[in-house]
C-alpha cells in the first residue's frame, strides 16, 4: 500500500499530468524535492498556500488532518506545491465555462514553459539543468520582463522586485487584454 507522502503526491500529479504532458513524471517527482524559498516576504502567502494543498488533498481523500500534519507537514513547501497551489487560485478566478476541462493543467504547463522547463520529458531530464532553472526563479535572477520566472509581460516593468501573485495578475491581465 502506498504511502500517504506517495499517494499525496500522486493526487498532486493528477492535477496536472493532462494528454500532452504524460512524459514529465521525473520532472514533477524533482520539483517536489526542491524547497520553495522566497526573498520577497508577502511571497510567503505562496508557501502558505502549497501547504494548504496538503489539507484540500486530506479533504478531498478523507483523510484525517492529524495524519497530514504527522506525515506532511514535516518538511517545506516544494515548488511543486507552490506552483500547483497558484495554478488553483488563478484557475478560480480566470475560470471559463466555454472551455471544457480542467484548466489546472493550462496555468501549470504555462508556469514550466516560462521557466524554461518544457523540454524536460523524462527520456531528456536532467536534474541539474532543472535545478538550475529552479534557483534562477528563486533568486530572482531572471530577466526583468520574467523570462526564466513563473510569467513573461511585454510590458516594460522589472518583475524581479514583484510579488509572485502581482506578477500573476500582471500577466492575467495581458492574457485577458489579448483575448479582447
Amino acid at each position: 500500500m502506498p504511502t500517504l507522502e506517495e499517494r499525496y503526491f500522486n493526487w498532486m500529479e493528477n492535477m496536472v499530468l493532462d494528454k500532452f504532458h504524460q512524459h514529465y513524471k521525473k520532472l514533477l517527482r524533482y520539483l517536489n524535492t526542491l524547497e520553495f524559498t522566497y526573498l520577497i516576504d508577502i511571497d510567503g502567502n505562496r508557501e502558505c498556500d502549497g501547504i494548504d494543498l496538503r489539507y484540500q488533498f486530506a479533504y478531498e481523500m478523507d483523510i484525517p488532518q492529524a495524519q497530514v500534519a504527522k506525515y506532511l507537514d514535516n518538511k517545506p513547501c516544494s515548488v511543486l506545491e507552490m506552483m500547483i497551489a497558484l495554478s488553483q487560485r488563478i484557475n478560480n478566478i480566470m475560470e471559463d465555462p466555454e472551455i471544457e476541462g480542467e484548466q489546472i493543467p493550462d496555468w501549470f504547463w504555462s508556469m514550466i514553459r516560462n521557466l524554461g522547463l518544457d523540454d524536460m520529458e523524462d527520456t531528456y531530464f536532467d536534474k541539474f539543468y532543472v535545478k538550475e532553472k529552479i534557483d534562477i526563479f528563486l533568486q530572482r535572477k531572471y530577466k526583468p520582463d520574467g523570462t526564466g520566472g513563473l510569467f513573461v509581460l511585454r510590458d516594460r516593468r522589472d518583475l524581479r522586485g514583484v510579488e509572485i501573485w502581482m506578477q500573476a495578475m500582471w500577466y492575467l491581465d495581458e492574457v485577458m487584454s489579448e483575448r479582447r
